[in-house]
């Protein structure tokens, strides 16, 4: 049975990237501009990157016998990255991605530490830092993308 705390951090970040990867498709499908081009294609990789972080948490939740969330009404509740809210620009856009990394880098950081020092979650901990390494260097990418 999976430790209460690791099933908590891992459905929390299964939920976080459930309710980015719509929000990518959403700002893939809907960014305009003469920065169509660029973001369209930047959107995708991420949301693509999205889809395999969701998989590998949920596996990784499962073979420590979890359970992970699977549904829209559960990501919701457990998420606290949230929906879309009809950003039009893709300034508005790439603001709002910018702070839903700060927020999951944020956690990240939280969640790496409390796997280590309170659960002894090292392999848990390993795939955040990973995870991690990611969130930051895109989001380093993205604001130099808004100067």
């Amino acid at each position: 049975m999976a430790h209460v705390k690791t099933e908590e951090i891992l459905n929390r970040h299964v939920s976080n990237w459930s309710v980015l990867f719509v929000k990518l498709h959403n700002y893939h499908w809907y960014v305009g501009s003469t920065q169509f081009f660029t973001l369209h294609q930047k959107f995708e990789e991420l949301y693509n990157e999205a889809a395999t972080n969701i998989d590998e948490l949920a596996e990784r939740l499962l073979a420590a016998q979890g359970n992970p969330v699977a549904s829209m009404s559960e990501y919701l509740k457990t998420a606290t990255v949230k929906e879309a809210e009809g950003e039009t620009t893709y300034e508005a856009m790439l603001d709002t991605l910018i702070g839903d990394f700060d927020l999951i880098s944020k956690e990240l950081n939280a969640d790496i530490a409390t796997l280590e020092d309170e659960v002894g979650d090292d392999v848990t901990a390993d795939m955040l830092i990973g995870i991690r390494q990611s969130v930051e260097k895109h989001n380093w990418m993205l604001r130099q993308y808004t100067r």
